[in-house]
């Protein structure tokens, strides 16, 4: 089963906090990216995989979608998500994505958040996925950059010119790598980004953009914050079709 890490209360509390739980999908810096790689949503059936707050449900809900299923492990952020939702075509359930069991040829897209690097059976969910979509349909998502997850402690390193630099640890062996990120022992899966591509690729989708997202100049003037994901890609941003 996947590591349920946001039902921590410690975890939920620090994640929370976070400035795209505050402000939803305008808060975060890749969505004008990542919903420029979206379909119409109008009259579509959508899935949701690691739906979090149904900042996206209730997105493509007002976008047209004919009905949207939400799907998380974690009880507080479906709780979250049910009590900040009214639309009658948006339904939330409680789903392990390791072992998800999907109707076949039933959706139009398929859309994740940031969920993907949990889940260690990758593979197996992109077969999963690909069987539940009809044919045409699509998948968007966005993933912590491969980069992004294989670190060196602590982290940044400055040169003998006093640039920034991101060290690399370990980059091809991939496999379980345990952060601390707003609780201790957070689990996420590396893989290579050859090993997720090829692995969409074998599962059946077509590959359709892959964006290494960085912010853009009036991003990082409006938030100087922004200006370190120039240093190396914090997340990939991928749309494929079946």
């Amino acid at each position: 089963m996947t590591q349920n890490i946001y039902d921590d209360p410690g975890f939920f509390q620090g994640y929370s906090q976070l400035n795209r739980s505050i402000g939803g999908l305008d808060a975060a810096p890749e969505w004008p990216a990542l919903k420029a790689m979206l379909p119409s949503m109008h009259d579509l059936q959508v899935v949701d995989l690691g739906c979090g707050y149904g900042w996206f449900c209730r997105w493509a809900s007002e976008q047209g979608a004919l009905d949207v299923l939400g799907l998380d492990v974690s009880e507080k952020m479906l709780q979250r998500a049910r009590d900040t939702t009214s639309a009658g075509n948006i339904h939330y359930e409680r789903a392990d994505l390791e072992q998800l069991d999907l109707p076949t040829c039933t959706y139009d897209l398929a859309y994740s958040s940031l969920a993907l690097h949990y889940i260690k059976d990758l593979a197996g969910l992109f077969a999963t996925l690909h069987a539940a979509l009809k044919p045409g349909a699509h998948f968007v998502f966005s993933i912590e950059h491969p980069i992004f997850m294989a670190p060196r402690n602590p982290g940044w390193l400055i040169d003998h010119e006093g640039r920034k630099r991101w060290p690399l640890d370990s980059y091809q062996m991939e496999g379980e790598r345990v952060t601390d990120w707003l609780a201790e022992g957070v689990i996420k899966q590396h893989r290579t980004m050859g090993t997720l591509l090829n692995a969409l690729i074998d599962a059946g989708f077509s590959l359709r953009q892959v964006n290494e997202w960085g912010p853009s100049d009036a991003q990082v003037a409006a938030q100087p914050a922004l200006a370190e994901e120039r240093e190396r890609p914090m997340m990939m941003l991928v749309a494929v079709q079946r």
